[in-house]
C-alpha cells in the first residue's frame, strides 16, 4: 500500500496534538516551582526557563494543526481552499513559526516581549475568522461543508478557536512571568509575589477547560460523528 499525502497529513496531525497536549501539561506543572518563595530565585529562573521550553513546543503544535487541519479537510472535500489559496496559508504559517519561535529565543529580552505581542496579536485575527467560519458553516452560511456527515469539520474548527481563546490567555500568563521576574531580580516584592501567584493559579484553573476542548477537538476529527 503507497503511502499517501492524507497519510502523511494525519501523522504529522497526530504529533502536532500531541506536542500540544503534552507540552500544557508540562508548563501546567512547572508553573508550582515557579511560585515557591521557599526556593531562591534563581531556582524558580530555572524553573520558569524550562516551562519556555516545552511550551514552545506547545505553541509550535497548536500552529501547525490550523494548516494541517485546513489541508486535510480540502483532500476530505469538507472545505473549499486549496490550490492557492491552501499554499498562502501555508506560507503564512512558516511566517508565524519564525515569528513565534524568534520571541521564544529573544524571550529575556525588550525584543522579545515585542515580538511576543505581534504573535499576540495575530491570533486577535485568527480566532474570530476561524470561530465566524464555523459558526456559520455550522447554521448552513458558511465556507465549510454542511451536508450531513459533513459537519464535524466546522464543529472541531470552532472547538479549536476556543483553545485558541483560552490558548492567548494563557500567553499572557506567561509573558507576565517574564515581566515580573524582572521586578524581582530588583529585589523582594511582596506584591509582585502576590501578583505572579494570582496570575498563575488563574492559568491553572483555565487550563482544565483547556484540555477538555482539546479532547473534545481531537474527538470531533478522530470521530466525525455528524
Amino acid at each position: 500500500m503507497m503511502i499517501q499525502e492524507l497519510h502523511v497529513l494525519r501523522w504529522l496531525h497526530i504529533i502536532a496534538m500531541v506536542y500540544w497536549l503534552g507540552g500544557e501539561w508540562g508548563v501546567f506543572q512547572t508553573s508550582f516551582n515557579v511560585i515557591n518563595r521557599k526556593l531562591s530565585l534563581e531556582e524558580r529562573r530555572r524553573h520558569m526557563e524550562t516551562a519556555y521550553r516545552i511550551d514552545i513546543l506547545a505553541r509550535t503544535g497548536i500552529i501547525l494543526l490550523l494548516p494541517l487541519g485546513l489541508h486535510m479537510g480540502y483532500l476530505w472535500g469538507v472545505q473549499p481552499w486549496g490550490g492557492a489559496a491552501l499554499v498562502a496559508v501555508w506560507i503564512l504559517t512558516v511566517a508565524w513559526l519564525i515569528l513565534c519561535w524568534s520571541a521564544f529565543v529573544y524571550r529575556d529580552t525588550d525584543k522579545g516581549l515585542r515580538l511576543t505581542k505581534i504573535d499576540e496579536a495575530i491570533r486577535f485575527v485568527v480566532i474570530p475568522v476561524l470561530f465566524i467560519s464555523a459558526l456559520a458553516s455550522l447554521l448552513g452560511n458558511g465556507p465549510f461543508a454542511a451536508e450531513p456527515g459533513q459537519k464535524w469539520f466546522s464543529a472541531k474548527v470552532l472547538a479549536y478557536s476556543l483553545t485558541l481563546v483560552i490558548g492567548l490567555k494563557l500567553r499572557f500568563i506567561m509573558r507576565e512571568w517574564t515581566e515580573m521576574f524582572r521586578l524581582l531580580a530588583v529585589g523582594p516584592d511582596a506584591a509582585v509575589e502576590s501578583r505572579l501567584e494570582r496570575s498563575i493559579r488563574f492559568g491553572r484553573g483555565i487550563a482544565i477547560l483547556y484540555w477538555i476542548l482539546i479532547g473534545t477537538t481531537a474527538f470531533f476529527g478522530a470521530t466525525k460523528p455528524f
